[in-house]
């Protein structure tokens, strides 16, 4: 008589992969989704070193993987490596999102301009992109997906300035004519009369040299985030705050590009709420 028992269906893993990867907390904030919709699934940290990420990659579906978020240093090296690249990774350079097709193909996203806007739209719900200019500071891997979701979100012009001025320039090549550049040293002059600025570096964060683009131009109501989270509060939110800004702290950010991936892995939609923030902050 043959045994008609289905097998049995594993529950599903995701992880983040990185070089190092301890500090992130990603792991945190699945944990805390899986546990509240009761899905039996895991979400681990993975430190994979940049020569085995091939390797890693190809093994994980076999393994029970169906995603994972990749962060630095192998956000560009893993569209190379993937099957399937959407449209907005490929124009970021960049991906943070993979899915495991159940025919074996490695999907690649980038959700991070997502988060970005969904993050500005759940702290400042009146915030109109189209009103003024946009000012971005920073022309990294972060500011590239900034950019890419505030031109898609619809404003008329967007400044940028950063310390290596060839890297905004390639931005302005990639992303078009409402690309302005500016020169390092006149960073703080790009701010007069933007609507929205951000700060796309690592300046300010604990740890690394402040950010020292001075703020005169800024002017009342303007929305200023920033997208360092450590310290939540950081000098040039404080700075903006006290200026008469509207700021968005860069926190909701990582926890927004992370629903769309959750999604897919998990078949249900997580909510960013207060207690999710707590939990990730603890």
């Amino acid at each position: 008589m043959v045994d008609s028992t289905p097998a049995p269906k594993h529950a599903p893993l995701a992880a983040v992969i990185g070089w190092p990867i301890a500090h992130s907390r990603s792991p945190r904030l699945h944990g805390h989704w899986l546990k509240r919709y009761g899905i039996a699934g895991h979400y681990v940290p993975l430190p994979v070193m940049p020569e085995h990420l091939a390797e890693v990659l190809r093994a994980m579906p076999h393994m029970g993987f169906v995603g994972a978020n990749v962060t630095i240093p192998h956000k560009e090296s893993v569209l190379a490596l993937a099957d399937v690249v959407t449209d907005r990774a490929a124009l970021i350079g960049a991906a943070n999102t993979l899915i495991f097709r159940a025919d074996g193909k490695i999907h690649a996203d980038n959700t991070d301009g997502y988060g970005f806007i969904a993050n500005i739209r759940q702290h400042a719900p009146d915030w109109i992109p189209g009103l003024g200019p946009a000012a971005v500071i920073g022309a990294g891997g972060a500011a590239r997906a900034v950019v890419a979701s505030l031109l898609e979100s619809g404003v008329p012009e967007l400044r940028i300035a950063n310390r290596t001025r060839i890297r905004a320039e390639q931005i302005r090549s990639e992303f078009g004519a409402k690309v302005v550049v500016y020169d390092w040293a006149q960073a703080g002059n790009m701010l007069e009369g933007a609507m929205t600025v951000v700060n796309a570096t690592s300046m300010g964060m604990q740890g690394k040299p402040p950010l020292r683009v001075p703020l005169d131009a800024l002017a009342p109501g303007t929305l200023v985030t920033d997208l360092v989270y450590t310290p939540l509060m950081t000098p040039f939110l404080t700075e903006a705050q006290a200026r008469g800004c509207e700021i968005v702290d860069g926190l909701g950010m990582l926890l927004h590009q992370a629903t769309p991936g959750f999604e897919r892995w998990f078949g249900q939609r997580p909510e960013v709420d207060d207690e999710l923030r707590r939990i990730v902050l603890a």
